[in-house]
């Protein structure tokens, strides 16, 4: 697993990608984010016991790098567990602090993992109102009663006065 953080205008995914490849690793996963003036990469390199010693020895060299942040080790395969339904959660609302940690609490509280979220600020193109945007992939345990919990999330999503989705995601 590979992690930097450089300014989003000198962004090192090609550098990174390469260094990968060059070492007979392969890339299996990658995501890219720009997140203020930054970019943040992780990256999944797999390949056998030396080339993943190799890779670790060029990103040694690379680290040295002052615009640069990176951190990197070895990660393991998820373990399989109980199945989970994947499903997307999308909410738009008001601005207001608070938001995005009572969406992390419930889904928390609910047994329910994060698999990936994107949220924002942004201003209302006709209004100017400070809004907020959250999209969350989310695994919901097939044991949970889906009914039962949809009723929590609205109920939750109603008392914060947020306008939210919750769709299974389809493939």
């Amino acid at each position: 697993m590979v992690h930097a953080l450089t300014p989003a205008a000198r962004s090192a995914l090609q550098g990174l990608a390469r260094r990968i490849v060059e070492t007979g690793c392969h890339l299996a996963d990658a995501r890219v984010a720009t997140i203020g003036g930054d970019a943040s990469i992780m990256l999944l390199a797999v390949g056998s016991w030396d080339a993943v010693a190799k890779l670790e020895s060029a990103l040694g060299k690379l680290a040295r790098d002052q615009e640069l942040h990176l951190t990197y080790y070895r990660t393991q395969p998820r373990e399989p567990g109980a199945p989970l339904l994947p499903y997307l959660v999308e909410v738009v609302a008001a601005d207001r602090p608070g938001i995005l940690v009572r969406l992390i609490e419930f889904f928390n509280h609910h047994g329910i993992r994060i698999e990936q979220m994107n949220s924002m600020r942004y201003q209302a193109m006709q209004t100017g109102a400070d809004m907020f945007q959250a999209q969350i992939s989310i695994g919901i345990p097939a044991e949970l009663h889906l009914a039962a919990l949809r009723d929590d999330f609205f109920e939750l999503c109603d008392g914060l006065n947020l306008d939210a989705v919750l769709d299974p995601i389809k493939f």
